[in-house]
């Protein structure tokens, strides 16, 4: 019986096999008579229409790279890594999750940077759309503000750092500061700020895994781990002195 109905299953495979490759042929050519021709065409009749083309593209890339400009010139950096220190600490993997994480950075991201957003919407969004301003007075607009929370973020051995290594190290003014060397001051800054924090959130936790671990190596129960045990004291104490508030406050407050 097994042997009849294996060469039925082979009979029935070698007859859909060709029928099925036949079929994908079939619909394939037919459906590629169908398909247009897409080309795409940066030029245009006239340099406006260029210029167009080409205002389009700058907006595609920026939008591309929104992500990246919002991890670098903005509080995400701080907020992302102090609550990945705060996970680490308790000593749990994958809770919360890093959906919840990376969405809880994102909404206090936003919360703290809505006065910044506020000012670039009126001093260079509305006024390009409206066309009472040129693009670059737009640019030069919107970056003031950011430039100021950037700079008000910044410490100033990184700021010095960047300056010398760009061989600007007699700046008279914070506006003849260039992008390129306040970025990466900013960046360095907000790693410093979140690590120090971080390490501040860690300490409880590890007095906790100390007291847990000597506790066992006392009774003899050395096969057990101290994370099994430490875990939900960590926990019970985290809720109990309301932890999340904490964090959260700790870190909208280190922005003003």
């Amino acid at each position: 019986m097994k042997k009849k109905g294996k060469r039925r299953v082979k009979k029935l495979v070698s007859f859909c096999l060709p029928v099925i490759f036949l079929l994908l042929t079939l619909t394939t050519s037919a459906h590629a008579k169908n398909v247009p021709l897409i080309s795409i065409n940066i030029g245009g009749d006239g340099p406006q229409e260029t210029a167009q083309s080409m205002q389009i593209l700058l907006l595609l890339t920026i939008l591309s790279l929104a992500p990246s400009i919002i991890i670098m010139m903005t509080s995400f950096t701080r907020i992302s890594i102090v609550l990945s220190f705060v996970r680490n600490g308790l000593g749990l993997q994958q809770t919360p999750p890093n959906q919840v994480l990376i969405g809880l950075a994102l909404f206090l991201t936003f919360f703290i940077m809505s006065p910044v957003i506020s000012q670039v919407n009126s001093e260079a969004i509305k006024p390009y759309t409206q066309g009472e301003i040129t693009q670059d007075e737009a640019f030069s607009n919107a970056m003031k503000p950011i430039r100021t929370f950037m700079l008000k973020q910044t410490n100033k051995q990184e700021m010095k750092l960047f300056l010398s290594l760009s061989k600007r190290e007699s700046v008279k003014d914070y506006d003849d500061i260039p992008n390129e060397a306040l970025i990466p001051a900013f960046i360095l800054s907000e790693l410093k700020k979140a690590f120090i924090m971080g390490f501040m959130i860690l300490i409880p936790f590890l007095i906790i895994d100390m007291i847990v671990a000597s506790t066992l190596m006392s009774m003899g129960m050395i096969m057990l781990p101290p994370i099994m045990i430490s875990l939900p004291f960590k926990l019970i104490l985290f809720v109990v002195v309301d932890g999340w508030n904490l964090v959260v406050k700790t870190l909208v407050t280190s922005f003003t």
